[in-house]
């Protein structure tokens, strides 16, 4: 069982940065991928970005280029790096693992990007 807890989220105007961090009560180096979903307003949750075991990444088309997942297995912690943000980045942030069938979820940080 792996407990993710989020952190980092808050107020920021367009074009600034924030920097989440999810901290695991696991070894995140046993998972096979860990990555970060949104849920913006009245939305449904959408996948933003992954990081696999061997170290590759994946993002959704709307934040290349501006953020950037990271992790570090010693820390057991994942980090999601969100530059030259926009008000449509607005939502609850979400820190994700899966190993196998498993998957576990934090409990969301809320991100507000401000016009």
């Amino acid at each position: 069982q792996v407990q993710l807890v989020e952190s980092g989220g808050g107020l920021v105007q367009t074009g600034g940065s924030l920097r989440l961090s999810c901290a695991a009560s696991g070894d995140i180096s046993t998972l096979d991928d860990m990555g970060w979903y949104r849920q913006p307003p009245g939305e449904q949750r959408e996948a933003v970005a992954q990081i696999f075991s061997n170290g590759e990444t994946k993002y959704a088309g709307f934040v290349k280029g501006r953020f950037t997942i990271s992790r570090d297995n010693a820390k057991n912690m994942l980090y999601l790096q969100m530059n030259s943000l926009k008000p449509e980045d607005t939502g609850v942030y979400y820190c994700h693992g899966r190993k196998l069938w498993n998957l576990y979820w934090g409990q969301g940080s809320q991100v507000t990007v401000s016009s």
